[in-house]
């Protein structure tokens, strides 16, 4: 059994030796060497390959292998040498015909050959280290045709001659090209480098170099930067026909380094075309071309961007200190909002909505916003023009766009709480007036505010809405309790404040006329009879007042006047010719105010229920005043407005900068004990750095304020400087 198997593992040799014929391998090469000239002179039909095939197996069988290699090298080589002399020949377009024929005659030839020798191929050439049949056909093809002296040079020539002419606009023969770019290829990666890429990539720089100059002198920016994207595409296309895939990455860095890297700096700055003119023209289409092309280069995008930053800082600096521009706040913000949408719509179109170019733009804007003191004022006076009457008749969905937009704006502004403080007095004489279109409009805004800042930015203004509806019900309930009493007696509104919420004004009581100062003492009464501990306060400068009165033949109009207007009116009850003098002692209206009311009074075209002497535009302490007889107009109800600034005058702005210096003052220094309580101990700029962080939501507070605050609080012991280090201060508990 074991025996049995013993001889199913084992392989003997031959009992006796094999005598070989010893001119076995020369008449067996021969065969072999006939077949091959056979199939390289297209006679291949009449050959035997599976004698062919036996004969070269045994020639390795029988150790002539190296014999079998070294004749099918001389074979080869003799053949291409002849294909050679048969490519050399041929002229003009035919040169690379006849190359593209004769290679891929070469190509079957050598599939035959590898064929008739696979088993040489798989036994003797590993074994011996050799290069295999197909590899060795190539190689051979390489050296005697490819790299013959008359054919390299000739065969680059040709190539790139082709291409230029291709660049030039010729149609040339694709395919062809296909077929010998790849026949490169097929003869490895460093033969089509050496031979075709490098020479190629070589002419293309000094073509583009030498076609960029040429555009640049006699082209605008926008057909530059057709000509480069066309130049570019063209490339890009030249590769997916007939070039090797990884060429694209290599040419067109090429492109981009001689049509745009070299000249972008150019022309972005180009006169009359450049892109600060682009963008002044909204050419989107160039714009996008622009940003596509440069952002295939170092820095390309970096260089727009800076230009970009550049021409906005440059165009809204202008646009907030033009003094022209100041006189209407209302404009002044349109534009600005003017000036965002359009370089939003850039940003979008053209730049592919790029987030680096959209903070550019948010910086460019908070940069210049913040030039103009009075920015904050004016936001707010733009969103009362809004809300006042701007917004009649608008749909839901417009007036949150047109809130949206304020509320980027507000955003920019480093001094929000400036921003509040004019809110806040606009809201009230809207609030107070009822010149407000939209309840809605006005709690979504103050909704944005509270989302963007928090409860406390805007509690005081939700107190406000609760103080108006508040005063709804008591004046309800005034009428019900006093009805009776007051049925001849003038109607009277009132809205009961709460000091805290609403913008404290220094108010000087005016002396009412007895009529209404008999029913707002009826009112006093009944308020702090259902109110215990409150104190009112007569705020006479923000009242107004409807009164009937009649003029020449008996003409009846009602006239819609401010409280103060009511009070030098009704004083021509009693007489006919009033001077300033028994005007002011009269009614005891502050100078300003008065001035103003009688200007607006006797003064104003069409509105002048009064006359004055002499005639002016201005209101002087000499002047004297009649009831006009002659007042006509063809509205019964009259509205007369009080002659007042839109803007703060300079007292007025410093008086509101003053109050809002005062409020930033406990705000530093709750920052600076909560600072001081979590950390102990501290130096005086980190200090000074981490209060500003956590007020800029606000406002950006000075450090010499900062430093202000905190001397008061080490006066007031919340704090004290280290014995050794001065700017160290501690926290006392």
């Amino acid at each position: 059994m074991s025996s049995q198997k013993k001889r199913n593992f084992q392989i003997e040799a031959f009992k006796h030796r094999v005598v070989v014929d010893p001119k076995y391998a020369e008449k067996t090469w021969k065969i072999l060497e006939h077949a091959i000239h056979e199939i390289y002179n297209h006679n291949a039909s009449g050959l035997s390959f599976e004698e062919l095939y036996r004969n070269a197996y045994n020639m390795v069988l029988h150790k002539f292998g190296e014999k079998l290699y070294s004749g099918l090298v001389s074979t080869m080589t003799l053949h291409l040498k002849e294909i050679a002399t048969s490519v050399e020949a041929s002229q003009g377009p035919l040169f690379l015909e006849e190359l593209n024929r004769k290679w891929m005659e070469h190509n079957k030839a050598l599939q035959m050959i590898r064929d008739i020798l696979m088993y040489m191929d798989r036994t003797f050439i590993p074994s011996t280290h050799k290069t295999p049949v197909h590899e060795l056909g190539l190689n051979l093809w390489r050296d005697n045709i490819i790299h013959s002296s008359n054919i390299q040079i000739r065969l680059k020539d040709t190539l790139l001659e082709i291409v230029q002419r291709e660049r030039g606009g010729e149609v040339i023969n694709r395919g062809l090209m296909r077929n010998i770019v790849k026949m490169l290829m097929d003869l490895g990666p460093s033969v089509y480098q050496e031979d075709f890429e490098k020479p190629f990539l070589e002419v293309s720089a000094n073509f583009y170099q030498g076609e960029s100059q040429q555009f640049i002198e006699c082209c605008d920016c926008g057909d530059y930067l057709k000509k480069a994207e066309k130049r570019l595409n063209e490339e890009i296309e030249r590769v997916s026909h007939y070039l090797d895939a990884k060429s694209e990455v290599k040419i067109t860095n090429v492109v981009e380094k001689e049509m745009i890297d070299s000249q972008m700096n150019r022309l972005v700055q180009m006169e009359n075309s450049g892109l600060v003119n682009m963008i002044v023209d909204d050419k989107y289409e160039d714009l996008g071309r622009m940003y596509n092309l440069f952002r295939r280069v170092p820095n390309g995008l970096g260089l727009i961007r800076d230009v970009m930053t550049s021409h906005i800082r440059e165009t809204g600096k202008q646009l907030v200190t033009d003094p022209e521009r100041l006189k209407d706040p209302v404009d002044f913000v349109q534009r600005l909002l003017d000036e965002k949408d359009k370089h939003d719509k850039i940003i979008n179109l053209a730049f592919n909505n790029d987030k680096t170019f959209q903070n550019a733009l948010n910086s460019s804007f908070e940069y210049f916003i913040n030039l103009n003191v009075r920015s904050p004022e004016f936001i707010s006076l733009f969103v009362d023009d809004k809300l006042r009457k701007g917004l009649k008749g608008v749909s839901e969905e417009d007036v949150e766009v047109v809130l949206d937009k304020v509320m980027m704006l507000f955003r920019y502004l480093q001094e929000k709480d400036v921003f509040e403080k004019y809110y806040k007095q606009h809201l009230a004489k809207r609030l107070l007036s009822s010149k407000s279109v939209s309840d809605d409009a006005e709690r979504s805004l103050i909704l944005k505010l509270k989302t963007e800042c928090g409860y406390q930015f805007t509690s005081k203004l939700e107190g406000m809405f609760t103080d108006m509806k508040t005063s709804q019900d008591t004046m309800q309930g005034f009428y019900e309790a006093m009805g009776p009493v007051l049925a001849d007696g003038p109607t009277l509104s009132v809205h009961v404040l709460t000091t805290g919420s609403w913008p404290t004004q220094s108010s000087t009581a005016c002396n009412l006329p007895p009529e209404i100062l008999s029913v707002c003492d009826k009112f006093r009464t009944y308020y702090l009879g259902t109110h215990n501990g409150r104190r009112l306060t007569w705020q006479t400068n923000m009242g107004s007042a409807d009164i009937k009165a009649t003029f020449g033949r008996g003409q009846k109009h009602e006239l819609n006047v401010s409280t103060y207007q009511m009070c030098v009116l009704m004083l021509f009850n009693n007489a006919d010719r009033l001077s300033y003098k028994e005007i002011e002692q009269a009614v005891e209206i502050p100078t300003v105010e008065l001035k103003r009311c009688l200007q607006s009074l006797a003064c104003a075209k069409g509105k002048n229920v009064l006359r004055k002497e002499p005639m002016s535009k201005d209101i002087s302490e000499e002047d004297d005043f009649f009831f006009n007889d002659k007042f006509s107009s063809k509205f019964y109800k009259v509205k007369i407005g009080t002659v007042v600034a839109q803007k703060e005058s300079e007292p007025e702005k410093q008086e509101t900068r003053q109050r809002v210096e005062e409020d930033r003052k406990p705000q530093i220094e709750a920052a600076i004990v909560r600072i001081m309580k979590a950390r102990r101990v501290l130096d005086h700029n980190n200090i000074v750095a981490e209060v500003t962080k956590q007020l800029q939501s606000r406002f950006l507070p000075n450090p010499v304020v900062i430093k202000k605050r905190i001397e008061s609080l080490i006066e007031r012991e919340f704090l004290e400087r280290d014995r050794e280090d001065r700017k160290l201060y501690r926290y006392l508990a």
